[in-house]
C-alpha cells in the first residue's frame, strides 16, 4: 500500500520516481515535530483506504539482531531487508568480525546500525572488571577497523550487566521488549507468530541472524508488518524519532523504558 500511495504522489506532484526510495541514511530531524500536512484537495481526491493509510499514525518498530554475523545466514538477512527497504541493527560478536568484515561494511552502507555484543559474548554480569572493559573495547576495536569510527552502543549478552560494570560502559546498552526466543523454538512460523502477537509501535524485536529459520521468519515479519503500516528502523532512529537522548551506562528495553541493572 505504502508504495503505492508513493506512486500516487510522484505522479501529483511530478516527483522523480527515485524520491520515493528510502535513502541510506534518512534526515529524520523533523519527525518528533510530527507529521506533515497534507493538502486538503490531494485528500479530496484520494479513495478510503489510500486516505486510512496517509493519515493514521506512523508505526515505528527496531528489528535487531544478535550473534552475527555468519556469512551463509546474514548475507540472505541483508538481501532481504534490502530488496524490503527495512533498516536493522546488528549486535555483532568480536570473534565474529574476521573473514566478515565485508558483511560489516555492508550492514552500515545499507544504513543499518552496527553494535557491540562483547568479543566473546561473555556473562558480563559475573564477569570481573577488568574483563569487562576488555570484552568491550575489544570488539570495539575489530568493528571501527571493520566500519570506521562509529558510537557502537551495547547489548549485554543475555541482557544483564550490573550496576558497578555499567558504569565502565560509554554508550547507551540496549534490551529489547520483544523476545520470541527464536534460538529456542527455530521454527519460523512459531517465531512470526510470537512477533505478531506481542508486537506494538516503538518496541525493540530481538532475533539472531545466526539461525536460517530466524532469518526466514524475520523477512516474514518485516512483510506482514509493512502491510500493517509498520516502518523498520534502527534503534538509533527509533530513539530519534521519539525524541529521547539515550544515556551511557542506561539499559534501556525501548526508548520509552529502561530496564533495572542486577
Amino acid at each position: 500500500m505504502k508504495k503505492a500511495v508513493c506512486t500516487f504522489l510522484a505522479g501529483v506532484f511530478l516527483l522523480p520516481a527515485a524520491a520515493c526510495a528510502r535513502p541510506v541514511e534518512p534526515d529524520l530531524s523533523d519527525y518528533a515535530s510530527g507529521m506533515a500536512e497534507i493538502p486538503v484537495e490531494i485528500l479530496g481526491e484520494l479513495d478510503e483506504e489510500t486516505l486510512a493509510d496517509l493519515v493514521e499514525e506512523p508505526k515505528y518498530v527496531a528489528l535487531t539482531f544478535d550473534d552475527g554475523p555468519r556469512e551463509d545466514t546474514t548475507t540472505r538477512l541483508l538481501d532481504g531487508l534490502l530488496e524490503r527497504g527495512a533498516a536493522a541493527t546488528f549486535f555483532v560478536i568480536g570473534q565474529q568480525v574476521p573473514g566478515n568484515e565485508g558483511l560489516i561494511r555492508r550492514m552500515k552502507a545499507e544504513g543499518h546500525q552496527v553494535g557491540n555484543h562483547t568479543y566473546s559474548h561473555v556473562r558480563l554480569i559475573t564477569a570481573d572488571m577488568d574483563t569487562v572493559v576488555e570484552e568491550v573495547h575489544k570488539a570495539e576495536a575489530l568493528l571501527t577497523e571493520a566500519a570506521g569510527e562509529g558510537s557502537f552502543w551495547l547489548r549485554p549478552p543475555y541482557g544483564r550487566i550490573g550496576a558497578e560494570r555499567a558504569e565502565l560502559i560509554h554508550t547507551p546498552m540496549i534490551y529489547w521488549s520483544v523476545d520470541p526466543q527464536d534460538w529456542k523454538l527455530l521454527n519460523k512460523d512459531k517465531v512470526v507468530a510470537a512477533v505478531l502477537d506481542a508486537v506494538r509501535p516503538g518496541d525493540i524485536i530481538l532475533l539472531h541472524d545466526f539461525y536460517s529459520t530466524s532469518v526466514d521468519a524475520a523477512l516474514e515479519i518485516v512483510d506482514r508488518l509493512q502491510k500493517d503500516g509498520y516502518d523498520f528502523v534502527t534503534v538509533e532512529e527509533l530513539f530519534r524519532i521519539q525524541g529521547v537522548e539515550p544515556q551511557a551506562g542506561v539499559l534501556y528495553a525501548r526508548p520509552d523504558r529502561t530496564r533495572s541493572l542486577d
